[in-house]
Parts: structure tokens; C-alpha cells; sequence
């Protein structure tokens, strides 16, 4: 079975990137330098007209931990049903309850919600406090795939973990390796993992084209972003399948 590379795209450029390079499939999300938020509505749909591959979508309402109200369960309710009206594919999300352990009622709910979609549990599993018990509950809940590093900062630094959980999962369930992958360690952990997908966001540095620049008042970072390289998800495709 050829990988799957599924690309962390925090705009529409980067989406258009990913589909250029010849990723398989988005992970569409704001904010990722803050681990990610829900695209606004403008993103999502001008990249549903621009991008013909597979476009699942973060929902998350907030940066900080993934211990949510119900309030904050109805605002990621609505953004499923924003993404579903759009021809969205799938949608990534993620909750916990205060002991670490991944909140199943909830899960089940927003599993519901996005049906017919499919559904990605995200690196809230990391989070988690053991991550063959949080597996299980994910499988009972119903959702097709787990995003995870291994519970480490990084898949590489995680690798035995994720290795464990793909064998331990089987066919119940897809265990796709995500955080710091590139060129370099693609290979590696694909190899020694056996997951047959994979995720990274191939982020390249964009500089702005204003030559007017208020130094005094504003930082570097006001005139500069990340987005989705096509010649980096080129370099890490290829390194993948050699």
C-alpha cells in the first residue's frame, strides 16, 4: 500500500502548495504556531474551490488544553456543519476530561456530528495520560485515525511508541505519525513505524513585500509567516519513496 501524505496547511497558498507537490491529502487549520485553530470560513471555502484533493479540517476553538465545555462543544458542532455545507472530507478534533484521559461522550458526539465525514482524533491523544487506554476509547468511539508524535515532541523522538500503537491497533484503526518530520527523518520513521501515513506541515519562512516597515513599534514577525513549501513537500515526498 503506497503512504499517504497528508500536509499541515495553514492557509490556502499552503493548501495550493501541498496539492502542487503531490500530497494526497490537507490538514487544513489557523494558528499553527499556536498548535492550531479552526480556518475561518473564508479560508475553507476559497480552498475547497481551489484545491481538488481531500481537505479534512481542524476544529478547535481555542489554543490552550482540550478540556472543553459544552458551550465551547456547541461552537465546534457549528464549524463541523460549516465544513460539511462547504464539501469538506473530513474533520480533526480532539477532547479530554481534567484526569487525562480522552472524554468519550464527548468524542462520540462530535464523531456523530461529522458523520458521514471521516474523522481524525488529534494530537490532543498526546496529551493523554496512557495512550493504549486512549486508543482503545477512540476505537470504541468510532474514528478512523489517531494523529500522534508518541507522546514525545517529535514522531522521531516518539517512534518506539508509535510503532507499538500501529501494531497494537492493526486494521481498528489508522496511526498517522505527525511533529517534526522532514526530508531527513521521513524515511526513517516510516520504516521503523510502519504507518502508511504521515503528516508534516513543510513550513518555509515568507518575507513581506512592503519596503515601508515601522521598526520601532513592530516586530520581524509583523512582516514575515510560514507557509506550506512545494519545493519542501517535493524533497520530503522523495525521500519517503526512495
Amino acid at each position: 500500500m503506497a503512504t499517504v501524505f497528508e500536509i499541515c496547511a495553514n492557509s490556502v497558498p499552503s493548501a495550493i502548495n501541498a496539492q502542487s507537490a503531490g500530497a494526497d491529502r490537507i490538514e487544513l487549520c489557523a494558528n499553527l504556531m499556536s498548535g492550531g485553530t479552526t480556518p475561518s470560513y473564508g479560508t475553507l471555502k476559497l480552498c475547497r474551490e481551489n484545491v481538488d484533493i481531500p481537505i479534512n479540517v481542524l476544529i478547535r476553538p481555542r489554543n490552550g488544553d482540550f478540556f472543553y465545555n459544552e458551550n465551547e462543544l456547541k461552537e465546534i458542532f457549528y464549524d463541523i456543519d460549516i465544513c460539511k455545507s462547504l464539501g469538506i472530507n473530513g474533520i480533526v478534533a480532539g477532547c479530554l476530561n481534567i484526569d487525562g484521559s480522552v472524554n468519550s461522550e464527548y468524542t462520540k458526539r462530535i464523531i456523530e456530528r461529522s458523520y458521514p465525514l471521516s474523522f481524525t482524533f488529534h494530537r490532543a491523544f498526546d496529551l493523554s495520560r496512557d495512550p493504549f487506554e486512549s486508543m482503545e476509547t477512540i476505537i470504541s468511539a468510532g474514528a478512523d485515525r489517531i494523529l500522534t508524535s508518541g507522546m514525545s515532541h517529535t514522531a522521531l523522538e516518539g517512534k518506539n511508541i508509535i510503532a507499538k500503537l500501529v501494531e497494537t491497533a492493526g486494521n481498528k484503526i489508522i496511526i498517522m505519525p505527525g511533529s517534526g518530520i522532514n526530508a531527513s527523518n521521513i524515511s526513517e520513521i516510516l520504516s521503523f513505524t510502519k504507518a502508511k501515513e504521515i503528516h508534516f506541515s513543510a513550513s518555509a519562512i515568507v518575507d513581506s513585500k512592503m519596503s515601508y516597515r515601522k521598526s520601532n513599534i513592530v516586530s520581524d514577525n509583523d512582516y514575515s509567516w510560514s507557509n506550506s513549501s512545494e519545493e519542501i513537500i517535493r524533497a520530503c515526498i522523495n525521500a519517503a519513496v526512495k
